[in-house]
């Protein structure tokens, strides 16, 4: 997974309950639109450990909004 020049952010669930996912959002394309990939904060998950990865190597999540 690809995380340079993206938006990392935490994602609320529907029932409020904070940081259950986290959105990685890519920057709009030629056409404008925009990728986002909703990852599950679970220990087993490829996209998950990529993102821990990321954060080791000096970078943060965004908070929810």
């Amino acid at each position: 997974m690809n995380l340079n020049n993206v938006t990392v952010k935490y994602r609320n669930s529907i029932d409020g309950i904070p940081n259950t996912m986290i959105d990685v959002i890519y920057p709009a394309d030629e056409n404008g639109s925009v990728r986002i990939l909703c990852v599950p904060i679970a220990e087993d998950n490829t996209e998950y450990k990529a993102i821990l990865q990321w954060v080791a190597d000096g970078n943060t999540i965004e908070e929810a909004d």
